[in-house]
């Protein structure tokens, strides 16, 4: 685990783009070796993660926050969240994403992006949080450990291949973000 001084929990801004999609490809690159192509993970590239993002934060109701170690002055994790895509209406917001560099896990950045994704996502009236996440994801327990619960399964395509995912839910974004409840 990475020695650190003072995180930062905050919205991103384009400047912040090429940050974003490094930890995006060296986590990926980290976790889902053997699970997704060698292929596909190598060549995913920082600048086509970059424009992708890019994209990303124009869309409307989506929103990138990042995770910053001061004492080092770098992005080490983000978490992209919005409108929930394809899923009931009983959903408010989804977690597309939330990465932080390897070295970084288990320092509790994770559970303080969901933390600060699940009070704005409150701020915007939603009541519900839910995340698709790869069945082999061998950190899929940290959903579980923040409080979320396996309502389903899915498929998704990476790389050429159909991967199983499963859907994680929180029912309660006050309890989540630390408001009005026992926080997870």
């Amino acid at each position: 685990m990475k020695s650190f001084r003072r995180i930062e929990i905050r919205l991103a801004d384009p400047d912040d783009l090429v940050a974003i999609a490094s930890v995006l490809v060296t986590t990926w690159r980290a976790t889902f070796r053997g699970i997704i192509s060698d292929a596909y993970l190598d060549a995913m590239t920082v600048e086509g993660q970059a424009i992708g993002h890019a994209r990303r934060m124009r869309v409307a109701e989506s929103y990138l926050m990042v995770a910053a170690d001061l004492s080092e002055d770098r992005v080490i994790g983000f978490a992209n969240y919005g409108r929930a895509r394809g899923m009931p209406p009983a959903f408010d917001r989804e977690l597309y994403e939330l990465y932080i560099l390897p070295e970084y896990h288990g320092a509790g950045i994770g559970s303080a992006l969901v933390r600060t994704v699940a009070a704005h996502c409150r701020e915007m009236g939603a009541t519900t949080l839910f995340a698709w996440v790869l069945a082999e994801n061998p950190n899929r327990a940290f959903y579980e450990r923040m409080g979320a619960r396996a309502i389903g399964e899915g498929r998704v395509g990476v790389g050429g291949e159909r991967l199983v995912q499963v859907a994680y839910r929180w029912d309660d974004l006050a309890a989540l973000s630390g408001v009005g409840g026992r926080a997870a």
